[in-house]
């Protein structure tokens, strides 16, 4: 009886593993790499900041519980431009509400960093509104801009500096704007005091090579400065963990993350499946869940967030969500063909 492999071609060799799979990079961590949390901050912008005191304590135990390093707990924004009538108090941040919660914060004995955005162009009142850090519960001060305030935005950052304060620069909608642009605002950024530069997907658009291509660029920018790179992901075309990862493995060291995805539109990169890829022992996963269980969760049946496909199609089309959230908080959410044929006709 003929052998039961005869006249089959050969076995392929197997194929050799290669030297970076041989490392088996992801088992271990870097213990450089620090996460923000910015729930609250980011989730202000589907509820207009109006956060119960319950719900931002509940998630200022978590963070500090479940090791994470920051936590943006809301906006400096000015109450002239965000009225206190419509505008809860984690728009403004105002030391009294922010110590209601979070007590004489102190963030050597927490571990943990509270940070509050400030934003450029005529948003914030940063020159009056933000006190000396030596007086604050907050520690860092996160300068956001559009690339054109770029000027601006380095003002706030040396001033909120001089202040005592860690600072950030926060290039927004990064997906709209010129490679040229985004030269010329970088070469004045690493020049500033800010401590780290992040790449910001206001939009959700950006696929890997692009996070590739300008992780690569804000790398080199900073390069010899002894600034930090970092994500800020949002999730519209579910690529914000994806996206977050790959910065990560091109060497940022700062990452945005929030609870369940919680904010704007299609929402963020998810604190809790983040953690999980990050190995580092110091994070701690069951905090987050306790956290989203009985605290994130139950929002859901008051605000709309998270992926879907009025959100998937303004992430295609490198569109800011409004149009998606205005869509979403309508009479028929879940008509995605009108929703398409009136953003292809806006286009």
């Amino acid at each position: 009886m003929p052998h039961p492999t005869a006249g089959l071609p050969p076995p392929r060799p197997r194929r050799q593993l290669s030297r970076v799979s041989e490392k088996a990079p992801w088992i271990t961590y870097r213990p450089e790499l620090k996460v923000l949390d910015c729930t609250i901050r980011d989730g202000g912008l589907i509820n207009h900041s109006n956060f119960t005191d319950e719900q931002v304590r509940a998630v200022y135990d978590t963070c500090i519980a479940a090791g994470v390093d920051y936590m943006e707990i809301g906006y400096k924004n000015d109450p002239k431009s965000f009225p206190t009538d419509t505008y809860g108090p984690w728009r403004h941040c105002e030391e009294e509400d922010m110590r209601r919660v979070v007590g004489d914060h102190n963030s050597e004995a927490t571990g943990l960093k509270l940070a509050a955005m400030a934003d450029a162009g005529g948003k914030s009142d940063w020159k009056h509104q933000i006190i000396p850090a030596k007086d604050s519960v907050l520690d860092v001060i996160r300068v956001a801009c559009y690339v054109h305030q770029i000027s601006e935005a380095v003002e706030m950052i040396e001033h909120c500096t001089a202040l005592g304060y860690e600072t950030t620069l926060n290039i927004m909608a990064i997906s709209v704007v010129a490679d040229a642009e985004i030269d010329q605002a970088l070469e004045i950024g690493a020049k500033s005091a800010a401590g780290t530069v992040v790449v910001v997907d206001s939009y959700g658009n950006l696929y890997r090579e692009q996070i590739d291509h300008l992780v690569r660029k804000y790398m080199k920018a900073v390069e010899g400065t002894g600034k930090d790179v970092g994500m800020h992901a949002h999730n519209n075309l579910q690529l914000a963990f994806a996206n977050t990862i790959e910065a990560i493995i091109l060497g940022a060291n700062r990452v945005d993350a929030t609870l369940l995805g919680l904010g704007r539109g299609a929402g963020n990169c998810p604190m809790e499946i983040l953690l999980g890829f990050l190995r580092n022992p110091k994070f701690k996963l069951r905090p987050v869940l306790d956290c989203i269980q009985n605290t994130i969760l139950p929002m859901k049946q008051q605000f709309d967030w998270g992926p879907s496909i009025p959100y998937n199609l303004t992430g295609q089309m490198n569109l800011h969500p409004r149009s998606a959230m205005a869509w979403r908080e309508g009479d028929t959410p879940d008509d995605y063909l009108s929703f398409y044929d009136q953003t292809m006709a806006d286009v």
